[in-house]
């Protein structure tokens, strides 16, 4: 029907006649004159018809807002100061032939230009709010991104091999979706939470390199920017250490920000430790185009009188540390309260702080705070040296649970770093972070569990402390931060079942219920694995930062609200009794369907 897409023609193409196709964008009449903005997705056009053909013009006079058109014309040249450089087809215009009206349309709900819509009537109306530029420009940009990501991979020995949607269940982390059997009743499949298990398999099954661009599915507490459903870029290969690993998943991030963005990261990307990043921002995926950093003041105030602070230093599991925000006494009471407020939203019980009006003294003469008259001079003198502070400083303090401490101050670095511009002026900074901890203790339920998944392989040299100090295990993992997000993140896998065993048994998993859950992979494991690793990126979060996005839910095509329900169809939606009989499954009593939807 058509020869050119609407967005593709340009001067190349003046004094040829071209058939275009798509939507009205907007229709103007100029004194006798119509302008018709034809859109489609690769762009506009601008179509100009004359009263010279009375039959296309009158036609034209019936055209309204996104009408499905076909426009046959010749290309020419848009009159000198009437060009539009933010057009690709900015220099020309279409003298209008002929008009074909392919189909009327009702009046939209809202005008594809429009600001500040809200999010419920968008996604309400999806399909409408998918024709948006901005939204059509974040789709492509997904799928350039996404064949990047393939050409990368195929180029380099990768194979793309489709893992099962319908799975046993493993609840050892995130809520599993359930799907009920027919024909085995009472028994269910899981939506997969990610094809780990079966990635791995593959590489004891030998085909050596396997991706897969896949969706997975979590059923987690509602978050603002989280989907139940979200994609990954999956990725395992055997006989490749983990410096071998990041080094290429390094190599493809650049070349998918070279080929979908034109943009060039900087390399190498630096690595931190897990124990340094943790240290000195409070965050294992840090935004270093922040400048601010903490500072361990743990051993410092262990002697002070104020409780606040030595309380915590006196902790096994405590942390004092301080945030220096350079000219920061300038910050007012009131920008000091709203701090203190957003730290609670992290755990912290309050905000410490010291303005420094004079750092040559260290006292309530130069230092200005209520609790300057708790700390010694010692103490004091000491803070001031560890941070670096100079005259017209700030200092906010943290002082907790080191957890506590960490996601506090973390989360107030970035805030005050993005709103105070603290930044060192870069667009992407990348970062890998390494030497996760294996485990973690979790008090409520009195176990160690595992950081990443259970099927991290232990450093070189830490497979001793599975059994005798799991909480000094650290673990072959790696995760890939870029401007405080975390988009990646993998490990090197436990190839020996000997191994495999012994994780279990740190988790506090049995023999009995390791081989009930686990046994496919671990008699797997006893026919010749070869070491293998891997790696999976959010498809979803690298997308929407490459497109400056709001919110994941702009880059992708049919999502779900933070409540976790598509407007569009309505769903998740009542089923009728007969489905149910035949699941065999009988629903209780209903009950309040309100659930709170958490914040970031």
């Amino acid at each position: 029907m058509r020869t050119h897409y609407c967005g593709q023609v340009n001067a190349g193409h003046i004094d040829q006649i071209v058939t275009l196709c798509g939507w009205n964008h907007r229709r103007r009449d100029h004194g006798g004159v119509i302008f018709i903005d034809l859109r489609d997705r690769e762009g506009l056009a601008q179509v100009v018809c004359d009263p010279d053909r009375p039959e296309m013009f009158k036609l034209a006079e019936e055209v309204r807002n996104e009408y499905v058109l076909k426009i046959t014309g010749k290309v020419r040249r848009r009159p000198a100061g009437t060009e539009n450089a933010n057009l690709s087809s900015g220099e020309i215009e279409i003298l209008c032939h002929e008009i074909e009206i392919l189909n009327a349309a009702a009046t939209p709900p809202f005008q594809l230009d429009e600001d500040n819509l809200s999010e419920n009537v968008r996604l309400t109306h999806r399909v409408i709010d998918l024709r948006r530029p901005q939204m059509q420009k974040n789709l492509m940009l997904r799928y350039k991104t996404a064949m990047a990501c393939r050409r990368f991979l195929d180029d380099h020995g990768f194979i793309d091999i489709e893992t099962p949607m319908l799975t046993k269940s493993t609840p050892e982390g995130a809520r599993d979706y359930l799907v009920p059997s027919r024909v085995h009743p009472g028994q269910f499949f899981a939506l997969p939470q990610s094809p780990q298990l079966f990635k791995q398999l593959l590489m004891v099954a030998g085909y050596d390199r396997y991706y897969q661009i896949v969706k997975c599915f979590r059923d987690e507490d509602l978050r603002a920017d989280r989907q139940p459903e979200f994609t990954q870029i999956d990725i395992e290969t055997s006989f490749m250490d983990e410096t071998q690993i990041t080094a290429m998943m390094e190599e493809m991030i650049c070349t998918v920000f070279r080929e979908a963005l034109a943009v060039e990261l900087p390399q190498p990307f630096p690595r931190l430790s897990h124990t340094e990043a943790m240290r000195r921002y409070g965050s294992d995926k840090p935004d270093l185009r922040v400048t601010l950093e903490l500072t361990e003041l743990t051993d410092v105030v262990k002697d002070v009188g104020f409780k606040v602070f030595s309380g915590p230093a006196n902790d096994a599991g405590g942390r004092v540390a301080g945030l220096r925000i350079p000219g920061g006494a300038q910050l007012t009471r009131g920008e000091i309260d709203a701090c203190t407020e957003f730290v609670k939203i992290y755990g912290a019980k309050g905000l410490a702080y010291i303005k420094v009006n004079d750092a040559s003294q260290p006292n309530e003469t130069g230092l200005q705070s209520p609790i300057v008259k708790n700390l010694h001079e010692t103490a004091l003198k000491a803070i001031l040296e560890r941070t670096g502070a100079q005259s017209g400083d700030l200092i906010f303090f943290g002082a907790d649970k080191a957890k506590v401490v960490n996601d506090a101050l973390g989360a107030l670095r970035s805030k005050i770093g993005h709103e105070k511009n603290y930044l060192t002026g870069e667009a992407w900074r990348p970062l890998w972070v390494v030497d996760f901890p294996m485990f973690e203790y979790d008090e409520e339920s009195k176990r160690w569990t595992a950081c990443h998944h259970p099927f991290t392989s232990p450093k070189d040299g830490h497979e001793d402390l599975l059994e005798s100090d799991p909480g000094a295990c650290l673990a072959k993992a790696y995760d890939l931060a870029l401007n405080g997000w975390e988009i990646g993140g993998g490990s090197v896998r436990i190839h020996r079942e000997a191994v495999q065993s012994k994780v279990f048994r740190a988790l506090g998993i049995g023999a009995e219920e390791a081989q009930t859950k686990f046994g496919f992979l671990l008699d797997a494991l006893k026919y010749g694995a070869p070491p293998h690793g891997g790696l999976a990126f959010g498809l979803d979060r690298i997308v929407t930062m490459m497109a400056g996005a709001e919110s994941i839910r702009d880059v992708i095509a049919f999502p779900k609200t933070q409540r976790a329900q598509c407007l569009l169809t309505d769903a998740p939606s009542d089923v009728d009794e007969k489905q149910l009989r035949e699941l065999h499954i009988r629903l209780r009593q209903k009950v309040d369907t309100q659930i709170e939807v958490k914040g970031e």
